[in-house]
């Protein structure tokens, strides 16, 4: 009887472990077909920024604009909705929008519909205000969940996770440049945050110092930089490998 408790128990903690990597493995594709980094061969990076717009975009913009580097934002519909000049203002700059949910809730235990639901209006309220309809989805908190795959099927959308994961709400502007600085690599891409969820007037002066201190120096080591798109097709059509491997 202990030998069979005994099994049950590494079979559900097998089962947990996998189903959690499912959820939030940066590589996984269970839930939902994702990417993950572009083609290894190519000296490129894709900046990449969530929760946004936020009233603290436009400084990010101006930053980017300095060093003449193009960026991916992916934006939450309910901060799009509330400050629909500065969604404009990151298209208009000739940046890439893409979606990350309406309302920046995670989406594990939530039905498929739930998930969908949150996904159109994030799409819809995007195109309003920017005349943009995304390509690309991350996932709130990337987590992924059941429906997921099907909604963005449906809405023709393209799951991107990241290669590294800046921790820029939580780090002091030099520990998330050295580990930027560190991680980097030929088809990186970096998730950081030009917003901290839904909040208004967030305090993103990490995130800025350390866009500032890095982007130069990742140029002097002959890194481009590249939207989602660009460092994604690149890898499609230069590597001919399928997305995340």
């Amino acid at each position: 009887m202990d030998g069979v408790l005994l099994g049950s128990g590494v079979g559900l903690a097998s089962g947990a472990g996998f189903l959690a990597w499912a959820v939030r493995g940066r590589s996984a594709q269970i839930l939902a077909s994702s990417a993950w980094r572009g083609d290894p061969s190519r000296r490129t990076i894709a900046l990449t920024f969530d929760d946004g717009p936020s009233e603290s975009t436009p400084a990010l913009l101006e930053l980017l604009d300095e060093h003449r580097v193009k960026a991916t934002f992916f934006m939450c519909g309910r901060n799009v909705r509330r400050l629909g000049s500065i969604a404009k203002e990151v298209a208009m700059a000739g940046h890439q929008i893409g979606n990350h949910g309406d309302v920046h809730e995670r989406y594990d235990f939530h039905s498929p519909n739930f998930i969908a639901e949150d996904i159109r209006r994030a799409q819809k309220s995007i195109y309003r205000n920017t005349g943009v309809t995304p390509s690309w989805f991350r996932p709130p908190y990337g987590v992924r969940w059941f429906g997921l795959d099907s909604a963005q099927q449906q809405m023709k959308l393209t799951g991107v996770m990241w290669t590294t994961m800046g921790n820029d709400w939580r780090w002091s502007a030099p520990r998330v440049s050295r580990l930027l600085l560190r991680r980097a690599s030929p088809g990186s891409i970096f998730c950081l945050h030009d917003g901290r969820e839904l909040k208004k007037a967030p305090d993103i002066r990490a995130t800025l110092e350390a866009v500032e201190y890095v982007i130069p120096r990742l140029q002097d080591q002959g890194y481009t930089f590249e939207t989602v798109s660009e460092i994604l097709c690149a890898r499609t059509s230069h590597a001919k490998m399928p997305f995340g491997v």
